[in-house]
C-alpha cells in the first residue's frame, strides 16, 4: 500500500503525466489470448493445427487464404470489435480525464479510444487491427476494415472465409494485411505521422514540468519504444518521476541510474487503479 499511496501522490503532484502501455494492460482488463478464452473461439483450430494460444496462430501457415482469414477475422473482431470484459480502460481515464497527458502504446487493439480517451493524446505505435493495408505495400494509406470483418465472422464454415470477401488493395489488386508492425513492410500512414507529432510536441511542451511516465504492462519485446526511453527521460528531465506497474517481476525493471526517482508495483494493473479510485 506505501508505493500506491506514492503513485496517488505523484499522480496528483504531477503537471503531465505520460502514459506507456503494454500487453500487459490490455491482459489485466480480460484480453487474455489463451486458455478458456482461446478455447472458446478457437477449439477447432487448436484440433486441427495443435497451438495453443491466439499468439501462436497469428504465426501459423494456414493452408490457404480463406483459412488464414477465418482465423484472422475471429481474432480481430473479439480483439478490436469487442470490449474488453473488466473496465480496466474506464479507470485509468477516470484518473486522468482531467489532467495534463499523454499516451503512447504498443497495443493494436483499439482500447483506449474505445474507452474514451482524447484521439489527439493518443499515439499506436505498431499498428491497428482495425485496419488494412496493401502487403506490398504499393501506397502509404490504410483502410478501415470493420465491416469486411463482420461479413467473414458471420459468412465463414469449416474454418473458412468465402473467396469473394478475401480483401485486395484497390490500388494494384495484391492481397491486403492487417496494419501491424512485423517487419518494414508496415505503413506508417497520415494519422500515424499526426500523432507522432503530437507526442514528440506534449514532450517537448513537458519537459521542465513536473512528469510522471507510468508504464502499465510493458515488457522486453520491445523495450526501445516505450521503457528504455521512459528511463532515459527520467534521467535526463530535471523534474520526473517513473512509476511501473505490472504482474511479473522479470518485467519489474528500472535502471539504476534512476532508482532514486524510480518506483515498481508488483500487482495487477486493474486492482491497482481500483485502490486508485
Amino acid at each position: 500500500m506505501i508505493e500506491i499511496e506514492r503513485l496517488r501522490q505523484a499522480l496528483n503532484d504531477a503537471q503531465a503525466i505520460i502514459i506507456g502501455a503494454g500487453s500487459g494492460l490490455s491482459t489485466s482488463a480480460g484480453f487474455v489470448y489463451d486458455g478458456e478464452r482461446f478455447a472458446k473461439y478457437f477449439s477447432d483450430f487448436e484440433t486441427k493445427y495443435n497451438f495453443h494460444d491466439m499468439y501462436s496462430g497469428g504465426f501459423y501457415p494456414f493452408e490457404s487464404p480463406c483459412e488464414f482469414w477465418a482465423f484472422w477475422s475471429r481474432n480481430i473482431f473479439i480483439n478490436r470489435y469487442n470490449d474488453p470484459p473488466k473496465p480496466v480502460y474506464n479507470d485509468l481515464l477516470r484518473l486522468v480525464r482531467d489532467k495534463n497527458y499523454f499516451v503512447i502504446t504498443t497495443n493494436v487493439d483499439h482500447c483506449f479510444q474505445k474507452a474514451g480517451f482524447d484521439k489527439s493524446r493518443l499515439f499506436y505505435t505498431q499498428g491497428d487491427y482495425g485496419l488494412f493495408q496493401c502487403s506490398l505495400p504499393c501506397h502509404e494509406k490504410t483502410y478501415d476494415n470493420e465491416s469486411i470483418i463482420i461479413k467473414m465472422v458471420e459468412s465463414q464454415q469449416n474454418m473458412k472465409v468465402p473467396e469473394e470477401l478475401l480483401p485486395v488493395c484497390p490500388v494494384c489488386g495484391r492481397p491486403m494485411t492487417m496494419n501491424l508492425r512485423t517487419d518494414d513492410k508496415f505503413v506508417e500512414d497520415e494519422g500515424w505521422h499526426k500523432a507522432g507529432n503530437n507526442y514528440s510536441e506534449f514532450l517537448d511542451a513537458n519537459h521542465d514540468n513536473k512528469t510522471l511516465f507510468l508504464d502499465l504492462g510493458t515488457g522486453m519485446n520491445t523495450p526501445g519504444i516505450i521503457k528504455f526511453p521512459f528511463w532515459r527521460m527520467t534521467r535526463e528531465w530535471p523534474d520526473a518521476l517513473y512509476c511501473s506497474i505490472t504482474l511479473g517481476k522479470e518485467e519489474l525493471l528500472s535502471h539504476a541510474e534512476i532508482s532514486s526517482r524510480s518506483f515498481c508495483i508488483n500487482q495487477d494493473i486493474g486492482e491497482v487503479l481500483q485502490k486508485l479510485l
